[in-house]
């Protein structure tokens, strides 16, 4: 049986600092507008709160979340030589690309839309699905070795998270909380998976026979 590693192509590796660059953005504008939003609660007030009717700084946070879409699609591309081929890989990076264009919806449908609500959830629920297969496409690849077991989880993490926030009671952690729950992982995980991949030595691939390559670099 095949097992990768440790190297990458390099297109991975600018996937990765794009992996890196989405949530990393995206958190940093969640604060400064958070900072800026008289009476906001990390408790009480949902995150797209922050993008709603009321939040003095809407319009950079919805741009934030579709930028993190499409710098998400883009690693989604990049990044597929990084792993494994099979079905587990191809149904990780099919789930992280559902869930970007779920969160472009959700910056282009901003709070109160009619279609808000639809494109969070999606973005959700396919976030932390993509987490848990993404640790299948891990197995036998010690290009990730280490973080299988973080990867997995994340992705239970964030399904506890949905359960906290759909059920009926969020364990004292309020609306804002259980919401924060579901989203953290996957934007943790996609700063860590974007940084482990800039470290990795990288190939140029054979443009006459690039399979031989990649088994080559197993």
């Amino acid at each position: 049986m095949v097992t990768l590693g440790p190297l990458v192509r390099r297109s991975a590796r600018l996937g990765g600092a794009l992996l890196a660059l989405a949530p990393l953005q995206f958190v940093v504008a969640m604060v400064v507008v958070q900072l800026a939003y008289p009476g906001y609660s990390d408790r009480q007030n949902a995150v797209s709160d922050l993008g709603g009717s009321h939040s003095p700084w809407a319009l950079l946070f919805n741009l934030s979340i579709v930028l993190l879409g499409l710098l998400s699609l883009g690693a989604v591309l990049l990044v597929r030589s990084a792993f494994r081929k099979g079905k587990s890989s191809k149904l990780s990076l099919g789930l992280l690309g559902l869930a970007s264009l779920g969160a472009i919806g959700v910056g282009a449908f901003p709070e109160g839309s009619r279609f808000h609500g639809n494109f969070a959830e999606l973005t959700f629920l396919a976030s932390g699905l993509s987490l848990l297969f993404f640790s299948l496409a891990m197995l036998r690849d010690t290009r990730w070795d280490g973080y299988r077991l973080f990867t997995f989880a994340a992705g239970i993490v964030t399904f506890l998270g949905i359960l906290l926030y759909g059920g009926p009671s969020t364990l004292g952690l309020g609306p804002g909380g259980a919401e924060r729950v579901i989203i953290a992982p996957v934007l943790l995980w996609g700063i860590v998976a974007g940084a482990h991949l800039l470290r990795l030595p990288s190939y140029r691939a054979s443009p006459i026979n690039s399979e031989s390559s990649d088994a080559g670099a197993g």
